[in-house]
């Protein structure tokens, strides 16, 4: 039987104090969708509010993962995601989240997310994140009631990358407020790919890093 995969979107298109437009980075949904496709998983997409989400980065449109799920039908079926309320995502085998500034908006305190998140890790499922998909993991208490990311090898967009990429137009840096709740960060140079499984926990560094998150939610589904 195939996997379901439930790719979770944030609804923002700007941040921070001069309105930068934003949404999901290209390459962090495109990548993915491209590994969960050849393996003739099921993809789903929702997004918070049910509102056809943003893409960012679309001067990459030249990379071929980036062009087929363009004029493919990932793009297309991303604009028809639905309303994660709406949804039940206990059936689904994992749940992923792309990054892009947009999720940095109103991913960080999402009630419903933040329990889908708890939800689908203690049933044992699969959880990945990407570059500032990661803010998804912030401020999931488990049921013990400690955090999701306490005493875990995890990554996201580092402070030293976000240091020359929107440090003015972030809320917070990310690899501070993950730290703060115990989570144990690892980083490699900026830009270049590095992604960590612990346990049924998937973490990406930055765009790089998109394909390699999905090809370890890969290996713990196989």
């Amino acid at each position: 039987m195939s996997k379901k995969i439930l790719i979770i979107l944030s609804n923002a298109n700007v941040i921070g104090p001069h309105n930068r437009r934003t949404g999901i980075f290209l390459p962090e949904v495109a990548h993915p969708y491209a590994e969960f496709d050849k393996v003739k998983y099921q993809v789903d997409f929702v997004s918070l509010t049910g509102d056809t989400p943003y893409l960012d980065a679309l001067h990459l449109a030249d990379d071929p993962a980036n062009l087929s799920f363009l004029v493919g039908d990932g793009w297309a079926r991303m604009q028809k995601a639905g309303k994660l309320s709406d949804v039940d995502v206990r059936p689904y085998d994992a749940i992923f989240v792309p990054g892009g500034l947009a999720p940095m908006v109103d991913m960080p305190e999402h009630p419903l997310l933040k329990q889908v998140v708890r939800e689908t890790y203690e049933r044992k499922a699969v959880v990945g994140a990407v570059c500032h998909g990661p803010v998804a993991l912030l401020n999931v208490r488990l049921s013990d009631g400690s955090y999701i990311v306490d005493g875990k090898n995890i990554t996201s967009f580092t402070n030293e990358e976000e240091e020359n990429y929107a440090k003015t137009d972030v809320p917070f840096e990310l690899e501070t407020a993950l730290t703060s709740q115990g989570a144990i960060f690892h980083t490699v140079p900026p830009w270049q790919p590095n992604s960590i499984t612990d346990g049924l926990l998937v973490t990406g560094q930055n765009p790089a890093s998109a394909q390699g998150v999905a090809e370890k939610m890969i290996k713990l589904l196989s």
